[in-house]
């Protein structure tokens, strides 16, 4: 890429502008239910929510919050909200409503799109955290036709001339996406146009998309996954396949998606490609058009791996790795065959070209290849912290700045004499599940708000069989809550159900109940988590 083009998509709304302009009929998005949205139409509806934010009052700088599902309506707003300079902060719209309340109130959002399913709800929820800000509420969201009536009853109308986006700077901010918090609120991590466009860049440097690919877009909006579907397809006017809740839950419909809609680039968790291999009958469709596989969010097993690699021979795969802060730091291109004796997953490779990376010690000092360190980032596509975090944001980072910023991830890896980085774990107690960030502490604190649970913790605790179950698994494992109760307030496992659910997101939702009189505490009297880790421990807790 020239520097004139660089230069030109500095800012994430550019993509989809200079895109207009050289493919306006080309079909940019399709939706699950067949409706399809040329770049041109994208470019006007997204124009349309520029008018409507500037209308209300939203300047450079602002967030604007979005509570809907994932669909044509969401990218544009999307689109619009850069446009006019803000930041936009998506949620679940499935998520509890109190969350999604606490996170638009915690960045202060100027605005806020909601679907009319959730608005009343998310309103009352706003309004008794003092928060006021302009809603438009959409009837329906699909082909973008519930967006463009709920401005049209606005006064929006779509013959307006365009309107001149605010001078913007790289390190202006473009998103907030939130992720589960130790706390037990959750986290904004904070990523300016510089961060995003540097990742696509790499990805057209590692990838080399085309106007003729189709990529998929499983990932929720609110999941940095998107970012790569989004802004990677938006940029080289190919066409994207937003997949809706149902359809990305489903094995079967999945695979009939990638083959009737010729998709050509996939990117989602492994869980997902597991399930699609196990349940989907790939070998009834025809997959021939998957020429890439990216994967992302958490191990592979490898046994899994190499039947999804089976199952698509022509496709090149790659494991990408990265913390929400960094977006993907380093990557892996998986070989052709997988022997049939490796049961060692694949490393997650070395650091993207846009990127650098060190392995540290606990007290900050370079280790040397072969030995454990804590991955540490630099470079353009890392965030400069966390939203109203200040301290929580100088802690993620090394204290030695002479050689730029360097962002810890808390994961710990070791460098192999390849060159390539090798996983080994968390040096916190942060889980990925279903690809998602997930803080145990975040379950706990909702837990104990439960008026019958005196204490809580939540564990991953391996299954004898060495397998998880029902997708919901971490690794070969599942989450636990151990509670402290009453024998008389003891709740039923439905009602904890019901309580987590409106709570929790479904990712932080634990797999298994299990209860006994207290915690087992150290000699610090802090929870003993390997006590509780342990089955046989639990056992004679219950017993105590």
């Amino acid at each position: 890429m020239n520097s004139e083009t660089m230069i030109a998509t500095s800012l994430l709304h550019h993509f989809l502008v200079e895109s207009a302009r050289l493919h306006p009929e080309a079909i940019a998005l399709r939706g699950c239910t067949g409706e399809s949205f040329t770049y041109r139409e994208l470019d006007e509806l997204s124009d349309r929510v520029h008018r409507y934010l500037v209308g209300v009052g939203v300047e450079r700088g602002d967030r604007v919050g979005l509570c809907l599902g994932k669909s044509i309506d969401a990218v544009a707003i999307i689109f619009g909200v850069l446009k006019a300079g803000a930041a936009y902060v998506p949620v679940d719209v499935s998520s509890p409503v109190a969350r999604s309340a606490q996170i638009f109130s915690d960045c202060a959002v100027k605005a806020l799109f909601v679907e009319s399913r959730v608005a009343q709800d998310i309103s009352a929820a706003c309004a008794s955290l003092s928060l006021s800000c302009s809603e438009l509420i959409i009837g329906s969201v699909g082909g973008g036709l519930g967006l463009g009536q709920a401005l049209k009853d606005c006064g929006v109308d779509s013959v307006s001339s365009k309107l001149e986006s605010p001078r913007l700077e790289p390190d202006d901010l473009a998103y907030i996406l939130y992720t589960s918090g130790s706390t037990g609120r959750p986290k904004g991590v904070m990523l300016s146009h510089r961060n995003a466009t540097s990742f696509v860049h790499w990805c057209s440097e590692a990838f080399t998309p085309t106007e003729q690919d189709c990529f998929s877009s499983h990932a929720p909006l609110h999941f940095d996954l998107s970012i790569l579907d989004l802004y990677v397809s938006i940029k080289h006017g190919a066409k994207l396949i937003l997949i809706d809740e149902v359809t990305g839950k489903s094995p079967g419909l999945l695979t009939e998606l990638i083959a009737r809609e010729r998709i050509s680039i996939w990117y989602s968790t492994p869980s997902v490609l597991s399930v699609m291999v196990q349940y989907g009958k790939m070998e009834l469709h025809d997959l021939t058009s998957l020429r890439q596989v990216l994967y992302a969010g958490e191990v592979f097993p490898t046994k899994h791996l190499r039947t999804v690699k089976e199952r698509l021979p022509q496709s090149t795969f790659f494991n990408l790795y990265g913390p929400t802060e960094t977006n993907v730091c380093t990557y892996f291109q998986i070989p052709a065959n997988i022997p049939e004796d490796r049961t060692q997953p694949y490393p997650i490779g070395p650091a993207c070209s846009h990127l650098r990376t060190r392995l540290v010690s606990p007290d900050g000092v370079d280790v040397v290849p072969g030995e454990e360190g804590e991955l540490c980032v630099s470079g353009p596509a890392v965030t400069k912290g966390y939203w109203n975090l200040v301290e929580q944001s100088t802690r993620s980072f090394l204290e030695d700045h002479s050689d730029g910023d360097w962002y810890k991830t808390g994961d710990i890896v070791i460098e192999l004499p390849t060159g390539d980085y090798q996983f080994v774990g968390r040096r916190d107690r942060m889980i990925k599940r279903r690809g998602h960030r997930v803080e145990l502490g975040e379950i706990e604190a909702a837990l104990i708000r439960h008026p019958a649970v005196r204490e809580a913790a939540a564990v991953v605790r391996e299954l004898r069989d060495g397998n998880a179950v029902g997708g919901g698994g971490v690794g070969g494992g599942i989450v636990v809550a151990v509670l402290a109760c009453d024998e008389s307030s003891r709740p039923s496992l439905i009602a904890l159900k019901r309580f987590c659910s409106e709570n929790l997101p479904a990712s932080m939702i634990p797999d298994q109940f299990e209860f006994c009189p207290s915690l087992p505490k150290t000699s610090t009297d802090k929870v003993d988590y390997q006590k509780l880790t342990n089955l046989s421990n639990l056992e004679n807790l219950r017993r105590r």
